[in-house]
């Protein structure tokens, strides 16, 4: 009996690390990213003195002032991304204000978008990615580690407005559907809805050329794949928040702000309700790269001239993220290190590894 009763002990330890294990790997994830949104609007708000000047008029202002005016930060910061402050701020955690401390930046020394999006996605830094005209990324990212696990194989998919993505993730390597630009792939087209959508974007007036489509044409390709198909791992990025910044347009930069904080709260209702994904994904929000400041004259440039543009934000929520809100503590976070803070919430051990 007592070898027997050793032996159960064993077994049942054995088994409940393994089923445990199991159960922690199998985490879905989603990763969000808006191309170039400054922290200084995620926790300022409304920059007045930007508003100001004439150049940067473009559109209403007045209408932009009114819309997403207040007496302080905060007033202005939830008048502009009302669920980020709200939701988020009660759910999540939010690094990166750095009037509190809590500094988030670049590692890569380039400061635009190539080379950000390559250190979310890679979780490492390669200065040899140092062009936005850079060929396929030769560094492994997360997406493609994760498709070539059992469960999250042939179930992962990433959605762009900017035509790179499928250079930034290797599409023909990382083995998963890359959605981007004003592209479809036609096995997509399979879907009547998803057709329908490619239809209206391929006859709507794009503004941003043939390399980036609007964001509302990535939103909705998204949210129906997302609905329908289920990925078990999905990355979304939206680019108008850098083009209409260096549009030098500041009150379509502010409204663009607004949409993405839209964007945000349809995911989040949709992953807090439905069966599959409630209680069980992790969610990370962040960006490419910041812009000026300093000069406020700058604020529609960045790039390693462009002081200040290093600096940038992120935000989580989602299974495992504790409640924290916004960080008000001293620290330094880098933008390689947050994909690894993903994949340690999934309890796996992801590397990027050269290949090409």
């Amino acid at each position: 009996m007592g070898k027997r009763y050793i032996l159960f002990v064993f077994l049942t330890i054995v088994l409940s690390h393994a089923f445990g294990q199991s159960a922690s790997q199998h985490k879905k994830v989603i990763v969000i990213t808006t191309d170039g949104l400054r922290w200084q609007e995620v926790f300022k708000g409304l920059d007045t003195s930007i508003l100001k000047m004439k150049s940067f008029q473009k559109g209403d202002s007045a209408a932009a002032a009114e819309k997403f005016g207040g007496l302080n930060d905060e007033e202005r910061r939830k008048k502009l991304m009302p669920f980020f402050w709200s939701t988020i701020a009660k759910n999540g955690e939010i690094h990166g204000n750095r009037t509190k401390g809590s500094n988030v930046d670049n590692a890569n020394p380039y400061w635009f978008s190539y080379p950000g999006y390559s250190e979310i996605l890679t979780g490492q830094v390669d200065t040899a990615v140092n062009s936005n005209e850079y060929k396929a990324n030769p560094n492994t990212n997360f997406f493609e580690y994760l498709n070539s696990l059992p469960f999250y194989k042939n179930k992962v998919a990433a959605y762009g407005a900017w035509d790179a993505f499928k250079r930034i993730l290797n599409e023909k390597r990382a083995g998963f559907p890359v959605i981007n630009g004003n592209q479809i792939d036609s096995s997509l087209l399979k879907d009547s809805d998803m057709k329908f959508l490619s239809k209206i974007m391929a006859e709507s007036y794009q503004p941003f050329g043939k390399d980036e489509t609007l964001d509302v044409f990535i939103k909705f390709q998204a949210l129906h794949y997302l609905k329908t198909k289920k990925p078990n791992a999905l990355y979304l990025s939206m680019g108008e928040t850098d083009e209409l910044a260096h549009a030098g347009n500041y009150p379509a930069y502010l409204n663009a702000i607004h949409t993405f904080d839209k964007l945000l709260k349809e995911i989040y209702n949709f992953v807090a309700t439905d069966p599959e994904y409630k209680g069980n994904t992790v969610i990370l929000i962040t960006t490419d790269h910041g812009r000026g400041d300093v000069n406020k004259m700058q604020w529609t440039s960045h790039g390693s001239k462009i002081a200040g543009s290093h600096q940038i934000w992120y935000a989580m929520m989602g299974a495992g993220v504790l409640p924290m809100g916004e960080v008000t503590k001293n620290e330094q976070v880098y933008q390689k290190e947050l994909i690894h803070k993903v994949a340690a919430l999934m309890s796996l051990p992801f590397t990027s590894v050269k290949k090409d």
